[in-house]
């Protein structure tokens, strides 16, 4: 259990074993061994190198250099042929993957002439508003006949349409602030407006664990940044009293503005920020917040307002709200919300606003849809019915893992769910057998996570059934025990598992 100031006690990080650990280590030094020898027998031409280089360059400096890093070239590269599997129609509660096959080590791809129908574990569509049925589906399409599929301009030229500003006052009034901002792409909501609102002579304080987005945001700031371990609230207020007392080094200048940078659910760890803590210490030494809810809009809270809603904390009290309509919405892009005057500011020197083609309205007219799903003003309870789906199947699939005898990181009510692999070698073996037996999972290794806490990372959904659960839970139960990867401390005693045949050729788990 973690031990952080103010962390939820539903939130479990068990340490991993050290048995596990040593033998981890000992895996990738084999794996190095291997690799080095691999390389010397590339460099001597007995084995076909998969390398890419630049020919016909005389005298120029190579403007690429085809794997350069050791390990992406011999051991992250052994399980690409797992991840990113071309998909066949809609990413629901279902999904059917096109299998695919390599004939140079993995740079490129063929597709193969078969599927396989799979129950989908590893997208974001938290409430399942990614689907093509429903009452929604209809005024999408109608909003494409009246404004087309694309912009083909940025907002400060002539891609501001009605639809957008409607989306912007809806948002507002959903997260109960005074304005919002929205942009075409998620990402760039970060990377392009955090260098609005900082700059040299700021402070960045950032969690060790933040998205990339919200790590290259930082960087183009162009700020000083400080980094304090995951959801310790010791090691932050740590952090904001040493900035107040030495300020700008070496002149000891005050600092123009400090910003601290969190998620609300953290997407490797399923972890909840702990917002109240936060919010206290932001308070305290006047510094601003900047909340990321890419993983908790939609998600969390009993009206799926997020981290806020979640914690019963006035949206007011965080400066800057930002989230995406990747997960939860069904849509794509990104919004920054709070104050009237911060977001006309936003508006005003914003990159993305400037520079980027805005959003396609038809993408706008499914975040409004579900937006007014969400309120009640649309489909009478079927909002609430999702929001409250989800919080009970997330429970519900946690508790479960946990009960089989896995390490499982994270809080109780976030729908990430990460189950500790461990071992390099056993995660591509994961994944295959899930698919094998009717499950698509997403499996994630280094550098994405530490070296050795591999993991498979499970998404919950709304529009996922307790059959599709307990069907998932029997598959990960055989594999667990096939593969020796019940590490917890509460794990039960290795038994050969009776492995249900029906599992196989279902409707949903047919392979």
């Amino acid at each position: 259990m973690a031990d952080n100031l103010g962390v939820d006690p539903c939130e479990e990080f068990e340490e991993t074993p050290l048995i596990v650990a040593i033998f981890c280590y000992i895996s990738y030094m084999i794996l190095g061994i291997f690799g080095h020898l691999r390389d010397f027998l590339r460099e001597t031409g007995i084995e076909k190198s998969p390398r890419t280089v630049e020919r016909n360059r005389k005298g120029y400096v190579p403007l690429y250099r085809g794997y350069e890093n050791f390990f992406n070239r011999n051991i992250y590269r052994r399980i690409r042929d797992i991840c990113c599997q071309p998909v066949i129609g809609v990413p629901g509660a279902t999904i059917d993957l096109l299998d695919r096959a390599s004939d140079d080590y993995n740079q490129t791809f063929r597709v193969l002439d078969r599927s396989a129908h799979c129950i989908n574990m590893g997208s974001y569509n938290y409430l399942g508003f990614a689907e093509i049925t429903g009452p929604r589906v209809g005024r999408v399409h109608d909003c494409i006949s009246k404004y087309g599929s694309s912009v083909g301009t940025t907002r400060h030229e002539y891609g501001t349409m009605d639809i957008h500003n409607e989306l912007e006052k809806l948002m507002a009034e959903f997260l109960g602030v005074e304005d919002s901002v929205v942009f075409g792409m998620g990402f760039a909501t970060n990377t392009t407006n955090i260098p609005t609102l900082a700059g040299k002579g700021c402070l960045l304080i950032s969690d060790k664990l933040n998205h990339v987005s919200l790590i290259l945001g930082c960087k183009l700031a162009g700020s000083t940044k400080k980094v304090f371990k995951h959801n310790d609230m010791r090691d932050l207020e740590q952090k904001l009293v040493e900035a107040l007392a030495d300020g700008q080094l070496p002149t000891h200048k005050p600092w123009e503005k400090i910003i601290i940078l969190v998620e609300g659910v953290y997407s490797m760890e399923g972890s909840i920020v702990n917002l109240p803590e936060v919010v206290r210490l932001k308070k305290k030494y006047k510094a601003y917040l900047y909340v990321d809810e890419a993983h908790s809009i939609g998600a969390l809270g009993k009206s799926g307002r997020g981290v806020c809603d979640h914690f019963g904390i006035q949206a007011s009290e965080i400066d800057l709200l930002m989230g995406t309509f990747t997960k939860s919405y069904g849509s794509a892009g990104g919004y920054v919300a709070g104050k009237k005057e911060l977001i006309n500011h936003i508006r005003v020197n914003s990159h993305s606003f400037a520079y980027a083609s805005s959003m396609a309205a038809p993408l706008a007219q499914q975040i409004i849809l579900v937006l007014r799903t969400l309120m009640g003003q649309d489909s009478g309870s079927e909002g609430k019915d999702r929001i409250a789906r989800l919080a009970q199947n997330s429970k519900y699939f946690r508790q479960k893992l946990k009960q089989m005898g896995f390490i499982v990181y994270g809080n109780n009510d976030s729908p990430v769910v990460p189950l500790l692999i461990f071992h390099p070698g056993k995660i591509r073996e994961f994944a295959l057998l899930a698919k094998k037996l009717g499950l698509a999972v997403i499996v994630v290794g280094f550098p994405a996570t530490p070296l050795v806490e591999v993991r498979v990372r499970f998404c919950l959904s709304a529009s996922h059934t307790k059959e599709m659960l307990d069907k998932t839970l029997e598959v990960i139960d055989y594999i667990g025990d096939k593969l020796w990867l019940k590490y917890s401390r509460e794990a039960r005693k290795p038994k050969r598992h009776k492995f249900s045949k029906n599992l196989i050729n279902t409707d949903l788990g047919r392979t």
